[in-house]
């Protein structure tokens, strides 16, 4: 009968693992608690891509109103700047042919 537990260390032993068996699920509900839900992740995956959609449309119009800025200024500044510098330089190149 020596090789069988007394009542006290059959207790003990069973308060020790009643003790794992608590702390393995306090560790559980704390990853449970740290855990994002899925649908919480879908919804900031879908606001994610839509911001990302809406900053390639601004990135576009921002590129379209580059290209009309461009065509402005040449269009208005540098082709009446060359109209009224061209007939002064062929004047002051047949001024000094002469």
């Amino acid at each position: 009968m020596s090789d069988e537990p007394t009542l006290g260390e059959v207790v003990r032993r069973f308060e020790e693992r009643f003790t794992d068996v608590r702390e393995d699920i306090q560790e559980i509900g704390r990853r449970l608690d740290e855990k994002v839900d899925q649908r919480i992740y879908d919804l900031r995956h879908e606001a994610l891509g839509s911001r990302v959609t809406a900053l390639e449309t601004l990135r576009e119009k921002d590129a379209e109103k580059l290209v009309t800025t461009r065509r402005w200024l040449i269009g208005a500044v540098l082709i009446p700047l060359i109209g009224v510098l061209m007939p002064v330089i062929l004047l002051l190149g047949q001024g000094a042919g002469s």
